[in-house]
C-alpha cells in the first residue's frame, strides 16, 4: 500500500532539490558530510492552514508546485516512502523563486559612478 504525507494546520510539506553541484567554470563539486541540507525544494502538499479564531481562514501563501526557500533550521526531515521531506509551518519559508524578466532598458543600462 502507497503512503502520501497530508499536512496538518498551517504546514507544508517539501521535497528536497539537489543542489547544484556544477558551478559556472564547470568545476563539479562532490558532496560532503558535513554539508547543511539543502536550502530550496518544491511544495508537494499544503495544509488547510490554521482558524484560530474561526472568523477568518489563513489563505496558504504557497501552493503544491512552488520553488520554495527555507532557512536549513526550518521544520523536521521525514523519510516516507523512502523518499525525504521536509514538513515545515508555512511561516518558517523565506519565500518562493518565481521566474524574472527584467524589463528591457534595465538590460541595456551600463553602471556608472552615478549610480553608485
Amino acid at each position: 500500500m502507497r503512503h502520501e504525507l497530508r499536512p496538518l494546520f498551517d504546514r507544508v510539506v517539501i521535497k528536497e532539490l539537489d543542489p547544484d553541484r556544477v558551478r559556472r567554470s564547470g568545476l563539479v563539486v562532490p558532496p560532503g558530510d558535513h554539508e547543511p541540507p539543502p536550502q530550496h525544494g518544491i511544495v508537494l502538499a499544503i495544509g488547510p492552514g490554521v482558524d484560530w479564531w474561526q472568523a477568518q481562514g489563513l489563505n496558504m501563501p504557497v501552493r503544491p508546485g512552488d520553488h520554495v526557500v527555507f532557512p536549513a533550521s526550518a521544520g523536521v526531515w521525514v523519510e516516507v516512502e523512502e523518499e525525504r521531506l521536509l514538513v515545515c509551518r508555512v511561516g518558517e519559508l523565506l519565500g518562493v523563486l518565481q521566474p524574472f524578466e527584467a524589463p528591457a532598458s534595465f538590460e541595456d543600462h551600463e553602471l556608472t559612478s552615478e549610480d553608485t
